[in-house]
């Protein structure tokens, strides 16, 4: 399996064979929906606490006495019937919305997007991410070189926002700085790869360096 590669100006410079083993998998769609239930679920912070009648404050002393008063028996105005009140059957920081997904499932679910992203030309490779000063400017201008040329979607995808992946083997300072500004485009290290991004992305873009440690990662070697 062949693709081009480019240079920041969009340039055909080359060609990389991909291994089938992590770039042709057939995409299980109900494998990658699971994988990215899970992590949305493992993300979720649980931040609604309702307090029960014996955590509110106050209302230890008993608001009348027992019987003749003609009205209802009543120990405590914390009571959920009350105004002020505990709350019943309210929603709690303990609950846990964690899934487990084993790690064969969540490389599977990896595998088959970045298949996908290949088949619909949408995964674009480049031979390096040199840029000499970290500006934002310089990550824009990468950018839209590609999508100048509808390597990325050209004009169809100017208007849409989160619409760039790039993916580098390591820590890329300037690169990180320079695209941080940019709503179109994020920059995540392979490290940090996962599958809501994968999703969220219409496009992405690796170095060759990249892709190397995706194959050596995920191919079994």
């Amino acid at each position: 399996m062949k693709v081009k590669v480019y240079n920041q100006n969009a340039e055909i410079v080359g060609e990389q064979d991909l291994n089938p083993a992590v770039f042709d998998v057939k995409a299980n769609e109900a494998l990658i929906h699971q994988v990215a239930v899970a992590q949305m679920s493992n993300e979720r912070q649980v931040l609604a606490h309702t307090k029960t009648k014996g955590e509110v404050r106050g209302g230890g002393r008993k608001p009348w006495r027992q019987k003749g008063t003609g009205r209802a028996r009543a120990g405590s105005s914390r009571s959920p019937l009350w105004t002020g009140g505990g709350v019943t059957f309210g929603p709690r920081s303990n609950r846990n919305f964690s899934k487990k997904i084993n790690i064969k499932m969540k490389r599977q679910a990896i595998l088959g997007v970045l298949s996908d992203k290949v088949r619909h030309q949408s995964l674009i490779i480049v031979d390096k991410l040199d840029l000499p000063e970290a500006k934002t400017k310089q990550a824009a201008l990468i950018i839209k070189n590609f999508a100048a040329k509808t390597i990325i979607g050209g004009e169809a995808n100017k208007q849409r926002k989160n619409n760039i992946l790039v993916m580098t083997a390591g820590r890329e300072e300037k690169a990180e700085r320079a695209l941080k500004n940019l709503t179109s485009a994020e920059l995540i290290k392979i490290n940090n790869i996962n599958i809501l991004d994968l999703l969220k992305y219409k496009n992405i873009i690796l170095t060759l360096e990249t892709v190397k440690k995706l194959e050596e990662r995920y191919s079994g070697k």
